[in-house]
This record gives C-alpha cells, sequence and structure tokens, in this order.
C-alpha cells in the first residue's frame, strides 16, 4: 500500500513476464544444465529494478535462452530416391555434386549421430552455387539458413557481442539457429572467400570452431556465454576462388568445385529451367512465344560467354520483354524466335569464336587459357628478324609467363645447337594477341617452346592442334590446371587434337564424354613428345 499505483502496475507486469519465463522454460527441450542456467537468469530477474535499465537487458537476454531450439532437432527425409528426383530436377548436370549430398544421407540414414559434413563449393559465378544449397536444403527436408560473408569484418558478427556493451546481439550463426526453430538446420555460408580482416579481429579466424565438426559442438557465443551444440548442422559454403581463404579454415573444407557449364549443358539448362521461368515472370506462354533450339543455341555461342548461366538468362529475358511488347503493339499473336531473326530481338552478335586456321603456318602455335568465364585458346606467335639474338615480348604478360618465354626460349637453343648461327643474328618477337588483356599463369611453357622452334627451324605447325602444359629447363612438361575449361574451349574452336601433361592424364579420365567430343588428347611427358 506503500507503492505508487505505476509501481504497483509494474511489480504486476513483472510478476507476469517471469512467470511466463517459467512456463516456456518448463516447454523447451535442453540438458538440466541449461535449464538451471535459465532458471537462475529469471531468479535474477526478479531481484532487478524494473526501473533499471539493466532490467530490460537481463530480460532480453532471457528471451533469447527461451529462443534457441537446444534439444529441438527436425527429422531428415529417409527417401533416398525422392532426394535424388528432387536434385535432378532442380539441377541439371553437377553429377558429382548430387553424389555427395545422396552419400551424406545414406550415412545420416545409417548413423543418425555422425558428424555432418562442411562441403564448399567453388566455381565462377552464376554455377548455381546459392540455388544448389536450396535444393540440398529441400531434398533433406532440412530448415535453410543463409549467412553471407562477403565484407564481414568484424568478430562479433560471427561470436557475438559480450552482454557488457549497449546494444549487444548474438553473432550470426546463433541468430540463424534462433529462426530455424531447429539445431540441425543447413546452414549456407556465402562468399567465404571475401571475410574481412580488421583491426576489431579477424573473421575467418572465429570461423575455424565454428567450422571444425571436433570443436563445433560446444561453440560458445559471447552474448549467449552458454555451450551450443552447432555439430547437427550441415554447413554449406560457396567460393569463387580458394585463393584468398586461409589456409587453416580451407583445411576444415570438403571441396566441391563447379568448374562451370558446357555448352549442352548450358542449352539444357536453358531449355529446361531459365526459358520456362523468364515466361512465367513476364506473363508469357507457349501460345505466345516459343523460341527455337537454333535460336537457344545462338544465344549461347553468339550473346554469351561465361562460365554460368546468368547472362544466358539476361538474354533470354531480354527477348521476353520484346515479345510482350509486341503482342500488346498488336504486331503479333503469337511470337517464335529462331536464329535468323534473332538479331531483331538482341541485336548482333557480341562474341566469336576464334577458329582454327584453315592452313599450317611457321611461328605460330594455339595454346589454351583458363579465364574466370571459363576457358579460351589464343594464339601465340613468334617472328625473327636481323639483330643480336634479343628477346621481345608483348601482350601484356604477367611476370610467370614472362619467365616462361625466357625459359622456352633457353630450351629451344638447346634443342636446336646447329641453329645458334642464326639465333645470335636475329631478333625475336613473341606475342600473344589481344594486348590489351593481362595474361599470366604457368601453362604457357609449352606452347612458346614450339612457337620458337617452328620459327627457327622453319617447319610449320599443325592448325588443328592446341597444348597447354607448363615447361622446365631441361624439357620436362609439368602438370596444369583449369583443364575442363580449356578442353571446352578447344572443342568450341574446331581444334581436332590437344596435347597436355601425362599428370593431367587422370584429369581427363573424370571428365565427362561429351566435353572431349571426336578430340583426341595426347600425353607428353617431355618436350619431344610435343614437337614429335
Amino acid at each position: 500500500h506503500l507503492l505508487s499505483r505505476r509501481q504497483r502496475q509494474m511489480c504486476i507486469r513483472d510478476r507476469y513476464y517471469t512467470d511466463k519465463y517459467k512456463n516456456q522454460l518448463e516447454q523447451i527441450e535442453c540438458s538440466d544444465e541449461i535449464r538451471g542456467r535459465i532458471e537462475k537468469e529469471i531468479d535474477r530477474l526478479e531481484s532487478i529494478p524494473v526501473s533499471s535499465s539493466e532490467h530490460v537487458v537481463a530480460a532480453d537476454y532471457i528471451e533469447t535462452l527461451l529462443a534457441l531450439p537446444w534439444d529441438k532437432a527436425s527429422h531428415d527425409s529417409k527417401d533416398i530416391k525422392k532426394a535424388q528426383e528432387i536434385l535432378e530436377e532442380d539441377h541439371y548436370g553437377l553429377d558429382k555434386i548430387k553424389e555427395r549430398i545422396l552419400e551424406f544421407l545414406a550415412v545420416r540414414i545409417l548413423n543418425e549421430q555422425g558428424d555432418s559434413p562442411i562441403l564448399c563449393l567453388v566455381g565462377p559465378p552464376g554455377t548455381g552455387k546459392t540455388s544448389i544449397a536450396k535444393s540440398v536444403a529441400r531434398a533433406l527436408n532440412k530448415e535453410y539458413v543463409r549467412i553471407c560473408l562477403g565484407g564481414v569484418r568484424d568478430e562479433a558478427e560471427i561470436r557475438g557481442h559480450r552482454r557488457t556493451y549497449v546494444g549487444a546481439m548474438p553473432g550470426r550463426f546463433i541468430d540463424g539457429i534462433r529462426k530455424a526453430g531447429v539445431k540441425n538446420p543447413l546452414i549456407l555460408l556465402d562468399e567465404i572467400d571475401k571475410v574481412g580482416k580488421e583491426y576489431r579481429g579477424d573473421t575467418s579466424a572465429a570461423l575455424l570452431e565454428v567450422l571444425d565438426p571436433e570443436q563445433n559442438s560446444h561453440f560458445i557465443d559471447h552474448y549467449v556465454d552458454m555451450p551450443v551444440d552447432l555439430s547437427q548442422a550441415m554447413f554449406l559454403c560457396t567460393a569463387n576462388s580458394l585463393d584468398t581463404i586461409p589456409r587453416p579454415l580451407l583445411d576444415r573444407m570438403e571441396i566441391l568445385s563447379l568448374s562451370g557449364y558446357t555448352e549442352n549443358e548450358r542449352f539444357h539448362i536453358g531449355k529446361k529451367y531459365l526459358v520456362p521461368k523468364q515466361m512465367k515472370k513476364n506473363g508469357l506462354d507457349k501460345a505466345k512465344l516459343r523460341i527455337t533450339d537454333g535460336a537457344l543455341k545462338e544465344i549461347i555461342s553468339g550473346y554469351t560467354k561465361e562460365a554460368g548461366v546468368r547472362e544466358l538468362e539476361r538474354q533470354i529475358a531480354s527477348i521476353c520483354r520484346k515479345s510482350a511488347r509486341k503482342i500488346l503493339d498488336g504486331t503479333g499473336e503469337k511470337i517464335q524466335v529462331t536464329a535468323r531473326n534473332l538479331t531483331e530481338f538482341l541485336g548482333r552478335k557480341k562474341y566469336s569464336l576464334l577458329e582454327a586456321n584453315k592452313r599450317p603456318e611457321i611461328g605460330i602455335v594455339r595454346g589454351l587459357a583458363w579465364t574466370q568465364v571459363g576457358g579460351d585458346t589464343l594464339e601465340i606467335e613468334v617472328n625473327t628478324m636481323p639483330g643480336s639474338g634479343k628477346l621481345i615480348i608483348t601482350g601484356k604478360l604477367g611476370d610467370v609467363m614472362k619467365e616462361s618465354a625466357q625459359i622456352a626460349m633457353s630450351l629451344m637453343r638447346s634443342l636446336l645447337p646447329k641453329q645458334d648461327k642464326f639465333v645470335k643474328a636475329h631478333d625475336f618477337h613473341l606475342h600473344v594477341p589481344e594486348g590489351a588483356v593481362p595474361k599470366d599463369g604457368p601453362s604457357a611453357g609449352v606452347t612458346m617452346t614450339t612457337a620458337f622452334y617452328s620459327a627457327v627451324s622453319g617447319r610449320k605447325v599443325d592448325p588443328k592442334v592446341a597444348m597447354t602444359g607448363e615447361i622446365t629447363l631441361r624439357g620436362k612438361v609439368l602438370a596444369i590446371g583449369g583443364l575442363k575449361e580449356k578442353l571446352l574451349a578447344a572443342s568450341m574452336a574446331g581444334i581436332k587434337t590437344v596435347i597436355v601433361p601425362f599428370e593431367n592424364k587422370s584429369t581427363v579420365e573424370e571428365l565427362e564424354p561429351e566435353i572431349l567430343g571426336s578430340m583426341e588428347v595426347v600425353y607428353a611427358k617431355t618436350i619431344r613428345d610435343v614437337l614429335k
């Protein structure tokens, strides 16, 4: 009776909330240790004056603890056939990734307590890494949580803020688990290769505990300050490149590579997924618009140059928009887009393939290159002119390719000792076309050596042969990367024979038959195998 009316109302409200918290505590599934810690926090809340600012902080903390799914888990799908159907329905190709997901499901069916894998999907933009995660969540009947790590620089984003700070919040993982409502969701860590580092802490170092199956069963967030089990969650990471991921973090993940789609795969993706999707978005149906197979193939070869399918989807969307306008203008009721009238919708072609030369030439050799949008072919040219044995290099080459050119020059001189007088009496100019485009990488040594050898010996090079591989000073051919993209580029350029390092034989054997097509692959251990 000594309290004011407002104070009595606040006490009644406080009693109502503490009773509500206790009722919620009885309903959640958690260990006795966690339950005891939460009970202590509720009892502590009762002792804090309602008018104190600390009362609000303590109440928010208790609500966060009660909202976490401590021992609540969803039931994974055990129908492996249905999971396979969903993955096939959502994505064309990507056989190795689908196989790995089905392996995970098979293990989880046999052993429900097994550790969840930490898979990292690495590939160029537009290859479907993020959408794969959604399909996997649907196939496994898991809740889906996406955490974008691109540009995250504050360690507190991962581990949470300490409660001593004003406006403290849990980290992104605890927040994601809370929103999912279960302790075993699928958590997608998007753009893990773009995590920042700043004076406030190393974010990638904070991820080491989260992505370690041996440690994440007792992950402690600074805000929650209690061990949370993340071992039941399935982690999928995406990255465009492995170069910027710290080695200790990379060691905790299983790498699955999405190197890009073949032209045939892009055709099927466009026909099966992208065309129906864009027609629906633009209010069209098959009765109003038809894009022929020939037109779709022409779009892929003449209007897109990418490893993924984003640009392809933009071009299809452009056709749909123009078709919608024509229908409303009354200039057409049913529109058919073919290879012949494609320029009416998309204008002239943007890209053309550098096809193989028609006849053999001296000093011109076709090389294969890897780029972020897939593979490409390039011609390495060598000219000789009267001089004193100097080497001129043009084409905006990086340090590695410049060193390869010098090694190739020295190797050529050791292979043709009888031509040493000719070499000393001439200057050599090595050029890689598209001079404005920066080029670098350890895979052009074989091509450069062959070009020098051809220029000095006067022997012509078969234009239907392309090659890739690095060379040593003694003529050994070393293994290279990005072979799938390079072989795709060679196939599209009309190359009949490709020379690759012998050490890459196992890589070639793993590729799908449609990538090689009718091309012949020749393996080389030394430069003499190449020249032969």
